[in-house]
């Protein structure tokens, strides 16, 4: 394997790393918001005005049920990366596949969105995506279309 494969390599598992570090984030971050709202529901004191207790509780019982939810969505996604290979080059867009244009970089990984990593903006995909699967079965020096403009795909790995 040359040079420029073995950077185009490290370069998806770098991405992948960095998806990673940000799934753990949000997972550690839903994970306290959904301790803090179940530590709310179970300190809610019970007051004179009865009706106010019990409303309390339910609002923290409500907000620890959706952060429950966010953390299993995440804890999904975080699934789904782990089956993404980075370890190889593809020729054609799928899973795993990084699409380079002059303006932006296509990771067909999970959605996360458009990020920037490492001076380059990056929109990472999930194959499930509307815009994946218009990319599929494209190749190195097709078009795409990407917010209104007609692109050129340069390299495909």
């Amino acid at each position: 394997m040359d040079q420029e494969q073995q950077e185009k390599l490290a370069y998806k598992a770098g991405l992948k790393r960095w998806a990673l570090d940000h799934l753990g984030q949000r997972i550690a971050t839903a994970n306290e918001a959904m301790q803090q709202a179940q530590e709310a529901a179970n300190s809610e004191e019970k007051s004179s005005a009865g009706d106010k207790y019990e409303t309390g509780r339910a609002m923290g019982h409500l907000q620890k049920d959706m952060y429950a939810r966010q953390l299993a969505e995440l804890v999904r996604e975080l699934a789904a990366l782990h089956a993404v290979n980075a370890d190889q080059l593809i020729t054609s867009a799928a899973t795993g596949a990084l699409l380079r244009t002059d303006k932006i970089d296509l990771f067909i990984s999970i959605g996360l969105g458009k990020q920037t990593i490492a001076n380059r903006t990056v929109l990472f995909l999930s194959p499930q995506a509307p815009l994946a699967r218009t990319l599929q079965n494209k190749r190195r020096g097709d078009d795409i279309l990407f917010q209104q403009e007609t692109i050129p795909i340069r390299e495909i790995f």
